[in-house]
């Protein structure tokens, strides 16, 4: 592990790690072969090319034996961010103290950068840090709808709660929420980004960035400098299912980023849940499809506890507190008498048209009592002139 007081013998060694990760033609998948083979990456630059494998192309073999005119500048970058504090490190494949759960997936990075109140402690066990925590993802669309946007905050807010450290992307919507409501009850939570650790993408959640580095851990295994670059982010989704026991679902449409990564955590054995919406609801169909393929169906924080190991100290599943909701957030449907005009909207979204030929009120009066339940909270406008009910808790 490189962290912010590195020797020169050190330093030496992480600028291999950062000329094999930049080498052209050798992927993680060689990269790996060859470290299983001698050890570290400075053996496999003193090897003969033409030993390292089989038959390497001349290309490749042109590549190894060449310093990558980036490296220079990358390590004296990377050595000047470690050397910014002990919230900063980087964690190389075969040390102790990389993630134990990112071994067993298809594709583990050669390199994890971390920054955060989380990061690992030199001197520390290898249980500890981010290697012991119960983790289960969130995720869900960048532009979900109002009822989501509240659902990611609240059953966040529960699971973290419950003793989970709550993992999404950073990015906006559904991610961002679930980082907020894990943050919200004290709790901590990880973001792994789709970008160097020296850029924050996007821009609007710097601040949130910051808090989530205060209280938990942000990871990438992209090089310092790297930009948003779209690739990148269906990459790090393999290591937001890699680093969770469970991965939860919320408003996503069938082909999204969020299913890609609920594949991967069924490909690696892990539980995936998903919230159902309505069958109008672009959004609802991703969850619905995860549903049809053997995702569990959730309504609440508890139906999710109930398929996750018990943690010690933490009730595993909510009991009810004698009020009128569930504690996880969820609204009990019988605690107050709907308003007419929220029962005639039901749960599915409606034009002012519609909730007119279903109310019979003349349209300055409807106008304004929708007015009146949006200012309260109790729906939504959504794009298109439809209202659609959104469920606090």
């Amino acid at each position: 592990m490189f962290s912010h007081h590195l020797s020169s013998h050190e330093a030496n060694e992480l600028g291999a790690w950062l000329r094999l990760s930049l080498t052209d033609g050798v992927g993680n998948e060689t990269a790996r072969q060859w470290l299983a083979a001698y050890g570290l990456p400075q053996a496999i630059f003193e090897t003969d090319p033409d030993a390292l494998s089989a038959s390497p192309s001349e290309r490749l073999r042109r590549a190894i034996e060449t310093v990558p005119e980036a490296l220079p500048a990358l390590l004296a970058n990377t050595l000047d961010w470690l050397a910014q504090g002990q919230d900063r490190c980087i964690v190389t494949l075969g040390d102790a103290h990389y993630p134990a759960s990112l071994l067993n997936i298809a594709d583990p990075p050669l390199m994890l950068y971390m920054m955060g109140s989380l990061v690992p402690r030199p001197e520390a066990s290898a249980s500890q840090g981010l290697a012991g925590m119960p983790c289960l993802a969130i995720v869900g669309s960048r532009n979900p709808t109002p009822q989501g946007q509240i659902n990611a905050t609240q059953f966040s807010q529960a699971l973290s709660a419950a003793g989970w450290c709550v993992v999404s992307g950073l990015a906006m919507g559904v991610d961002g929420a679930a980082h907020e409501g894990a943050l919200h009850t004290g709790g901590c939570t990880v973001a792994v980004v789709g970008t160097g650790l020296d850029r924050v993408y996007p821009r609007k959640h710097l601040a949130l960035a910051h808090r989530i580095a205060e209280r938990g851990l942000i990871v990438s295994e992209f090089a310092l400098g790297t930009p948003p670059l779209t690739a990148n982010f269906p990459r790090r989704n393999r290591l937001i299912a890699g680093l969770s026991q469970g991965t939860l679902v919320i408003d996503a449409a069938p082909q999204s980023g969020s299913l890609i990564t609920a594949r991967l955590a069924a490909e690696q054995g892990k539980e995936v849940f998903a919230i159902p919406g309505s069958i109008h609801s672009p959004l609802s169909r991703g969850c619905h499809l995860l549903i049809k393929q053997g995702a569990k169906l959730v309504e609440s924080a508890q139906d999710v506890l109930e398929e996750l190991p018990a943690l010690p100290g933490k009730l595993p599943r909510p009991e009810m507190d004698g009020a009128d909701r569930p504690p996880d957030g969820t609204p009990a449907l019988d605690a107050q008498p709907d308003p007419p005009l929220l029962r005639a909207l039901g749960f599915d979204p409606a034009s002012l048209d519609e909730l007119q030929a279903r109310t019979g009120l003349a349209t300055a009066a409807l106008q304004a009592q929708l007015l009146e339940l949006e200012m309260d909270g109790d729906l939504a406008r959504l794009p298109g002139g439809k209202f659609v009910r959104i469920a606090k808790g």
